[in-house]
């Protein structure tokens, strides 16, 4: 299966290769991920995964052992889906370093997430999780795929989120 995050692409227009380094491809890599979990998409987030992935859920950031180990692709797809329990989903890709390696590269980002639950207004919760991810990229046929993704999470819960009206609003 091929992806978008190919270094042997070349441009559309003049069918010159690119001239974006792999970390750029990478970082693409990074930022598919995110959009694809915001829209619930687990088939499009599966599909940036090499089929022997490695996805590690720390729930516990200091724990040395994960709360969950998925083993391939398609091991994925369950844990993906549970975001459908939520209403809306916003992750913030913020700071991450790459290394590259040849066809290898490690990398590291934070994502704070904020996950809305479904719900009426008075029953409308939040869950933030501050997200560091700890990627094994490997690249496959000119391809950059997620080959381990150990991720360790804080949750932060507010059950008070309520929306307010423009005029209920203190904007002072």
């Amino acid at each position: 299966m091929s992806n978008s995050f190919t270094t042997e692409s070349r441009c559309p227009f003049c069918d010159l290769p690119p001239r974006k380094p792999a970390t750029g491809w990478l970082r693409e890599l990074i930022d598919a991920y995110a959009h694809c979990a915001d829209r619930k998409d687990a088939k499009g987030r599966m599909a940036l995964f090499t089929q022997d992935t490695r996805f590690l859920v720390y729930m516990d950031a200091i724990a040395a052992e994960p709360t969950q180990e998925l083993l391939g692709r398609a091991a994925l797809a369950p844990a993906f889906d549970n975001l459908n329990a939520y209403k809306a989903i916003t992750h913030f890709n913020g700071r991450s370093t790459v290394s590259l390696d040849g066809d290898r590269a490690g990398g590291e980002t934070y994502c704070p997430a904020h996950h809305i639950s479904f719900g009426t207004d008075a029953e409308r919760t939040i869950v933030i999780a501050s997200i560091r991810c700890l990627d094994q990229f490997v690249r496959q046929g000119g391809d950059w795929f997620l080959g381990e993704r150990p991720t360790a999470c804080r949750l932060d819960r507010d059950p008070s989120l309520r929306t307010l009206s423009p005029w209920e609003a203190d904007v002072s």
